[in-house]
C-alpha cells in the first residue's frame, strides 16, 4: 500500500484491486454520474478493469494518479482525488469524488489541498487545472478556496466546462 499523504483526518493512498466495492459504489453515486461521468463499473470484473486501466496504468506512467480517501484509524472509504493525465488537457488535471454521506465536512478540500500539495512537489509541475460544469457550484467552490483561478470554458466531452488553474509559486 503506497500512502500519498496523511492529513489529521485522513489517510490518502494509491488504489489496491481490493477496492473494488468501493470503486463500484462511488462510480454508481447519483452525483458521480451527474457531475463526472457514467464510467459503466457494475461489477466486480468491471472494478477492476476501471482501477488496472485508469489509476494504476497512471501510477506508472505519471508517478500520479487518482487515489482512495479514507478516514483515519477507522480506514474508511469515503472518496477520491488524485491527479488525471488526459489527452485533451495539456496539463495534469486534479479530480476528487466523495461519498454523499461524507460530502459538507470538509473532506474534499482536505485531501484536495494536501494531495494537490504533495503532488506539485514530489512530481516538480508548476501548472495543474481543473474542469467541473459550470452548474456544479460545490466543486468551483473549493476550487477557488484551495487556490484555483477560473480561466475560461471550455468544450470537453461534448459538454461546456469549467477549466480553472493552479500555479505553483
Amino acid at each position: 500500500m503506497k500512502v500519498v499523504c496523511e492529513t489529521k483526518r485522513l489517510v490518502i493512498r494509491q488504489f489496491e484491486l481490493s477496492d473494488t466495492v468501493f470503486i463500484i459504489r462511488l462510480l454508481n453515486d447519483d452525483l458521480f454520474i451527474r457531475y463526472i461521468a457514467d464510467k459503466n463499473v457494475r461489477t466486480h470484473e468491471d472494478a477492476i478493469n476501471y482501477l488496472k486501466q485508469g489509476p494504476m496504468v497512471s501510477y506508472e506512467k505519471h508517478d500520479f494518479g487518482l487515489n482512495l480517501v479514507c478516514l483515519k484509524g477507522a480506514n474508511t472509504p469515503i472518496g477520491m482525488c488524485g491527479l488525471l493525465k488526459r489527452e485533451e488537457l495539456k496539463n495534469p488535471d486534479l479530480g476528487y469524488a466523495f461519498l454523499p454521506e461524507y460530502s459538507g465536512k470538509g473532506y474534499a478540500r482536505e485531501a484536495a489541498e494536501n494531495t494537490l500539495k504533495t503532488i506539485i512537489k514530489t512530481c516538480l509541475l508548476d501548472t495543474v487545472v481543473a474542469v467541473t460544469l459550470p452548474d456544479n457550484l460545490r466543486s468551483n467552490k473549493l476550487l477557488e478556496a484551495i487556490g484555483f483561478s477560473f480561466k475560461e470554458t471550455i468544450e470537453l466531452y461534448r459538454s461546456q466546462n469549467n477549466l480553472y488553474e493552479y500555479r505553483s509559486l
